[in-house]
């Protein structure tokens, strides 16, 4: 038992490792993760703050900055999991599905892998938050840095959801910001959804990103007067949903990705 153990936990380091590398040797991949959140908080988090955050009661751009943190791990993980669509179409992960180990374990091995393109775009957001003068909140970053795994987890789960019903590599490009796209500006992450009602409203409440958010947020301006002004559920229960949403993402999008594998 721990001998297997010990392998499928040597394979998830090894793909990871794989993913890391790749990352490393394409760097535009790695720019483009840096650049995107300037683009976002620099530029239209800039315009959004000059226009209709004057009665907020809070920084708009530190609530902004937050959403950002979260939405990059989310867009990073899932177009880095819709990669295995297009490896596999080439035949370049063929190896790994005839090895001795756990399809749980390529998928968690890739998703640490993954991790890393998505943390690097944070590097991106403080440069924002340094040259912006957004108000960082002391170890409050720190504390909300330390649990981005915790949406990396979520997010990857999404990605493993997605691709476990998509067969094309076009098709998955175009999914993975189908999907990330609009949790961007539905759950919170760029503009406030506090009030939102009707279909707005629940579409927001559908959304994974909104629950990592709310709980991105919880942690950040806990025990500050802004609190009740940008958090919207209980800290337990945003943890509650991601639990649910990444256990029942990752065993579904598993079984579907392994069983499309097998009829090819």
């Amino acid at each position: 038992m721990i001998a297997a153990w010990r392998r499928e936990g040597n394979a998830a380091a090894a793909i990871a490792a794989r993913e890391i590398t790749k990352g490393i040797k394409n760097p535009t991949l790695l720019i483009v993760s840096i650049v995107m959140p300037i683009i976002f908080i620099g530029l239209m988090g800039g315009s959004l703050s000059q226009n209709m955050a004057g009665g907020l009661g809070y920084n708009f751009l530190q609530f902004m900055m937050i959403g950002m943190i979260v939405n990059s791990t989310f867009t990073g993980l899932v177009s880095g999991m819709s990669s295995l669509i297009e490896e596999r179409n080439q035949n370049l992960t063929q190896e790994l599905y005839v090895s001795p180990i756990s399809r749980y374990t390529i998928i968690v091995g890739k998703m640490i892998g993954s991790s890393f393109s998505s943390l690097v775009g944070l590097l991106g957001i403080l440069l924002v938050a340094l040259l912006m003068n957004i108000p960082l909140g002391g170890m409050h970053i720190v504390y909300l840095f330390l649990l981005t795994p915790l949406f990396c987890l979520v997010a990857g789960s999404l990605g493993i959801l997605f691709i476990g019903f998509v067969q094309d590599s076009k098709s998955a490009d175009i999914g993975s910001m189908m999907i990330v796209m609009p949790q961007m500006f539905l759950s919170g992450a760029m503009i406030p959804i506090q009030h939102s009602t009707g279909l707005l409203g629940f579409l927001a409440k559908l959304m994974p990103m909104t629950y990592c958010i709310d709980f991105a947020r919880a942690v950040f301006y806990a025990g500050t007067p802004e609190y009740d002004l940008v958090v919207i559920h209980h800290p337990l229960t945003d943890l509650a949903v991601m639990a649910a949403c990444f256990l029942v993402f990752t065993v579904v999008g598993t079984i579907m990705f392994t069983r499309s594998e097998r009829n090819r």
